[in-house]
């Protein structure tokens, strides 16, 4: 569903991808990890144009992904993504947060919107927070919130930037969960992430890259299990057995 073909690129003489190949199959749940600065991150939001990428091919179901085309605002209504951050409009519910992009993007009838909308912050174990506003709600909650919104668009697809990395290791499991539960219903999802029980249990293959490569790659249980690279070794038993 997503390709890269020989992807760089670079931030002045900085060159942070350097020739990214891979393929992301639909239904598939992938895990890119590695050390900071690797360009995980980076490649994720070259996905949806939010980062323009100077050599190389990206395409999604065989639609090149140029951000200075204006089939970029297309592409990102079928490709959702959820931030570290998760960037909810602080004056608006979080009903009104899940509402927003399907009915001032994809021009829903307001009902139908708010219909879908309470069913997905169900869905993600909200029900009683609808009308809460983001200051009041906790950070993996206000996670929560940003995958409704996510899912709400009706994507093909949603990529995840370190989704649990600002909350606290107590709200990591209930993000998880629903991140589990989307796997099991296979949403195509690319995710950034230092969980590695996390990309143990549900991801199908992980991307292992370091230095703006991708040093390793494979089916996740090969990857994490039985490790071929040296490199890919040192950062798991690092990772898996911190000093």
């Amino acid at each position: 569903m997503i390709t890269f073909e020989n992807v760089h690129k670079a931030y002045g003489s900085h060159e942070v991808l350097k020739g990214i190949d891979a393929e992301i199959g639909k239904g598939k749940v992938v895990c890119l990890i590695g050390p900071s600065g690797s360009g995980k991150s980076t490649l994720l939001r070259c996905v949806n144009g939010l980062e323009t990428y100077q050599q190389g091919r990206i395409a999604i179901n065989g639609e090149l992904v140029d951000a200075t085309s204006s089939t970029i605002h297309a592409i990102r209504t079928r490709v959702s993504m959820v931030f570290q951050r998760f960037n909810l409009f602080p004056h608006r519910t979080a009903l009104e947060n899940v509402m927003e992009g399907p009915i001032h993007v994809l021009r829903e009838d307001r009902q139908v919107a708010r219909q879908r909308a309470e069913d997905l912050l169900t869905r993600v174990g909200l029900a009683e927070k609808i009308d809460a506003y983001p200051a009041s709600l906790s950070g993996g909650q206000q996670q929560r919130v940003a995958i409704a919104r996510a899912l709400a668009m009706r994507p093909e697809a949603i990529l995840f930037d370190e989704p649990t990395s600002a909350l606290d290791p107590e709200m990591v499991g209930e993000v998880l969960q629903v991140m589990r539960s989307l796997a099991e219903e296979h949403m195509t999802m690319l995710v950034v992430t230092h969980e590695i029980q996390f990309a143990r249990e549900v991801a199908d293959n992980v991307l292992f890259l370091d230095g703006g490569r991708i040093v390793e790659q494979g089916p996740a249980a090969e990857v994490l299990r039985n490790p071929q690279h040296e490199r890919t070794q040192d950062f798991l038993r690092r990772v898996t057995h911190p000093v």
